[in-house]
């Protein structure tokens, strides 16, 4: 790979749609060219396809992590109670002073509080810390 394959490959990061009109006037090369190196980026297996980034849609909604230890540590219990409520999104075993970490999706934060109060009355809970996501920054697939 050159330069011009490297800038070809750049420029469809940032836009898979550019045409080879516009390609081949970017990096100076004829359409032939650039069509040619294309095909060959593509057998190379170097470009596996070309796709549209969807922008999640905008949902109302909160999200929130909780932490969770326990005096008993028995965690699968505990998943197996937590997989009753369907706001639960993900729920992890983690090292450290926190025994569980659980992700919620929720409608609206007074749903939020009631999950919190639900996972309060479980027993031999030593504390619990919720944490309200404000913004998504990185997501999975960007």
């Amino acid at each position: 790979m050159d330069h011009f394959d490297q800038k070809l490959l750049a420029l469809l990061r940032d836009n898979a749609r550019l045409s080879i009109t516009e390609l081949s006037k970017t990096v100076f090369l004829s359409r032939s060219a650039v069509s040619e190196r294309l095909r060959r980026l593509e057998e190379e297996g170097i470009i596996t396809g070309y796709h549209a980034h969807i922008r999640p849609a905008e949902r109302e909604g909160v999200k929130a992590f909780f932490e969770l230890s326990f005096r008993m540590i028995c965690c699968e219990e505990y998943a197996g109670l937590l997989r009753q409520i369907p706001e639960v999104r993900q729920c992890y075993s983690i090292s450290g002073d926190t025994d569980l970490l659980v992700a919620v999706e929720a409608e609206h934060l007074q749903r939020i509080e009631a999950i919190r109060q639900q996972i309060e009355a479980y027993p031999h809970l030593k504390m619990i810390k919720t944490h309200i996501v404000l913004r998504e920054l990185l997501a999975t697939g960007d």
